[in-house]
This record gives C-alpha cells, structure tokens and sequence, in this order.
C-alpha cells in the first residue's frame, strides 16, 4: 500500500511547508503537539492526522504553517452548505486541534489574509480547551471580524498511570478488581498468555495488523462487519501504524491460547501518554473477559515503560470502569461576515 500524495500549500515566505517535512516523528507538527496541553495529544500528531487524510479525505489541498515553535495545520474543502472551508486535517471525529503553539492564532490570520474577499473561507477548528490561551487567542483576534459558533463539545476520558499498575488498580472499583482476579485466573487455567509488539518497519507493522485483522474478522464487530476490518477504517488503522513503526511508538498486545491469537489490543504513544485506539477479541472467548485483560496488559506495559496517562477517547459507559478524569473539548465554526 502506498500513501496518497495530498496537495500542500507551500510558500517560502510564511514559511508554509510540505507533507514530507511534516511526515516524520521529530517534525515541527509533533513537536508542537507536544509542547502544549492537549486535550488529545495523539491526535493531534501526524500519525492521526495524516494518516486520516491519506484513507478518509485525500483530495483536499492542505495548507500547513509553522512559525516559532507554533504549526497551523488546515485540509481545504468545499463544503455543500458553507462554500469555502478551512477544516482540521482530520475533520470527522474532530479529536486534535489545529492550532498548537503560542503564535498559531497569528498563523491562522495571516494565512486567511492570503484569499480574495470574494472567497474568504468558513474555518472549523477543534480541540479548544475551555480554560486555555488558545481560546482566550481566539476570542481576542476574531471577536466582532467573525461570527463564533459553539459546536457539540467532545468529552474525552482518561485515566493517570502515577504509582504504576498499582496505582492504577487502586483508582479502579473493587469490584472491578475482584472481576479482573477471577477473569484472570479463568483465563490463566485456560493457557492464555500475552505477547508485545512495538513495530520498528513497514514490513513489521504489516505482519503485526494482518494478526489483528483475524482476530477482528471473528469478533462481534467483524461477524456484524462494522469494525476496523471494513474499508475506509481498514485502511487507516494499517497506515497509521506504519506512520507509529518509524518511532516504534505503536503499542500491540495480543492474548494468545497456545499458538493462536484470541484478542488484540492497539494504541500509540505521544510523548509520555498512550492513546488507545482499538481492541477486539474472537467472539467464542467473550465469556472469559479478555478485553478486560488485555486493557490490564497494556496498562501493566505501559507503567513498566514509565508512561503518564492512558487516553482511551470519547466517553461511553463501558470506559467509566477505567477512567477517571474527563476533559471537555470545544469546536468553532467561524464564519466569514
């Protein structure tokens, strides 16, 4: 499979950049996304970003700024309704944020100060923090030049990996904790046991998400094909862990009965927070709770690796179990007057 080549805006003057500057671990995008507070600090990385745009959207031009330490980093689209839009890269879940760096606002500006009036461009923006200076940002340079709409927010839950493993276990319900001991133990009788993965190659992260996509076709989600099996998300997934392979930053455990996969768990790093993206399992071991083992092995790597946080997204009832903390994110339509 190879990566779609979007169009980039590129000029030297406001120095605009290319997709390959930007599409490489250490780029002035990544490392502006970890400069700051994110509400989703993986998402706002290129392994997301890109990746979406390569398998969701690659017929956007996009228009990509960096300054200062600061990036603005924007898909163009005519949209059906608003004409002209400026949107996030990735545009459907809306889980990162465009601007990231202290002068991204200013990045913003003078990018929409290069169209015609006559065109002047509707801009969407994510990830902004209720508290936060971006938001105080843009308040302050677009009050009364732009109209400000306030999208549905986005609450995203997580959970603090501090005092490792058992710390975390100490967050949990005693409940969940009896459960996970007798899951454990049913399993354990059963010979399950676990294997890591942190692909360093294409070739390496290929082998790794063909295992996933067999344990996927026979779970719940593939039997009702409607999981990660299934085209465009096939796609993404497999790109984005390619994108993860280049800094070994992707996280796979798998949950194995002798010498066959039964369940899978994926996610990928940012800096010192892992960001959990897909789990699945073979339909014919859900009465054994290896979903919940395997969310255990992650965290039980992850603290060995000394991470921060575990992001698991947007909220839902079942991730009530294992987090704790819930960051609420904002989206703003700005329309041109």
């Amino acid at each position: 499979m190879s990566h779609a080549k979007p169009r980039a805006s590129v000029r030297a003057g406001s120095r605009a950049c290319g997709v390959p500057e930007f599409d490489a671990p250490d780029s002035a995008w990544n490392v502006a996304a970890a400069a700051p507070a994110q509400g989703d600090p993986f998402c706002c990385r290129t392994e997301w970003q890109l990746s979406f745009h390569d398998t969701f959207a690659p017929g956007r031009a996009l228009h990509l700024r960096h300054d200062r330490g600061s990036v603005a980093t924007f898909a163009e689209r005519n949209d059906a309704r608003l004409g002209a839009l400026l949107e996030p890269v990735e545009c459907s879940w809306l889980f990162g944020c465009p601007l990231l760096g202290s002068d991204a606002v200013d990045l913003l500006d003078a990018l929409l100060q290069e169209w015609a009036a006559a065109v002047l461009p509707n801009v969407l923006i994510s990830g902004i923090l209720p508290a936060s200076t971006l938001r105080r940002q843009l308040l302050a340079t677009f009050h009364g030049r732009r109209a400000i709409y306030q999208l549905e927010p986005n609450i995203q839950v997580s959970a603090s990996l501090a005092g490792g493993l058992d710390g975390f276990l100490s967050r949990r319900t005693a409940h969940l904790r009896r459960n996970l001991g007798q899951q454990a133990r049913r399993a354990a009788e059963k010979g399950v046991h676990y294997e890591r993965h942190a692909p360093r190659s294409a070739a390496e992260a290929d082998a790794v998400y063909a295992r996933m996509l067999a344990v996927e076709q026979r779970s719940w989600k593939g039997i009702g094909r409607c999981g990660m099996a299934e085209s465009p998300s096939r796609e993404f997934y497999q790109v984005m862990l390619r994108r993860l392979a280049v800094s070994g930053g992707g996280r796979v455990v798998f949950a194995r009965c002798g010498d066959d996969d039964i369940g899978f768990i994926f996610g990928g790093m940012a800096g010192g927070v892992y960001r959990g993206q897909q789990f699945s399992y073979i339909e014919a071991w859900s009465k054994f709770g290896i979903g919940n083992l395997l969310q255990i092995e992650q965290v039980r790597w992850l603290c060995e690796e000394g991470a921060q946080r575990y992001d698991m997204g947007p909220k839902m009832d079942y991730k009530r179990h294992w987090t704790e903390v819930e960051t609420r994110m904002d989206a703003w339509l700005l329309r041109a007057l």
